[in-house]
């Protein structure tokens, strides 16, 4: 019989391996559960879905960082900042942020593995503003109902070579 896995006994480097292999098992459900939505419907479809998925999502994500990473509820951007840093595809996705000022910071999605595969494969830029919109927003509500979201830019919209994705994250007291 086989001893099952006791995950505190793994080094630190396979537990890392370990945790991409969920984030992109939980990439690959993603994408073949809107793919198989798009073939059944139709494009726009799936999209309605794809957003009412992550309008129920992103907050249940936010929650479950924020208990264990033990961040305040009502923590402000700094809140916002630390959790974004535990996204269940954040070890997938090349990322940045930039301060402006106390009230406001810039997140950008410098590599998007879905984007960057679409790139590879000469497909056009898979059209996913409608969905961010919802996603950040309800992510950065969860963390404190205070954060404004704004997107700077998002597919489809044009963007420059060094990101996919642009969201300004504000906060008024």
């Amino acid at each position: 019989m086989t001893k099952p896995i006791i995950f505190e006994e793994l080094s630190q480097e396979m537990l890392l391996k370990i945790i991409d292999m969920f984030a992109k098992n939980w990439l690959a459900i993603d994408g073949t559960w809107f793919l198989a939505a798009e073939k059944k419907f139709d494009m726009k479809t799936a999209i309605e879905l794809d957003t009412e998925s992550w309008r129920r999502f992103s907050p249940v994500e936010a929650q479950r960082i924020m208990k264990v990473m033990e961040i305040p509820p009502n923590s402000g951007l700094e809140g916002l900042k630390q959790a974004l840093q535990f996204r269940v595809y954040a070890r997938l996705n090349k990322h940045s942020i930039e301060e402006i000022d106390p009230a406001r910071f810039i997140f950008r999605m410098e590599k998007c593995r879905v984007q960057d595969a679409r790139k590879r494969k000469g497909l056009p830029d898979f059209p996913c503003k409608g969905v961010g919109l919802v996603e950040y927003t309800e992510f950065a509500k969860a963390i404190d109902p205070r954060i404004a979201t704004r997107c700077l830019g998002c597919p489809p919209d044009a963007h420059p070579e060094e990101w996919w994705c642009a969201w300004e994250f504000s906060i008024t007291d």
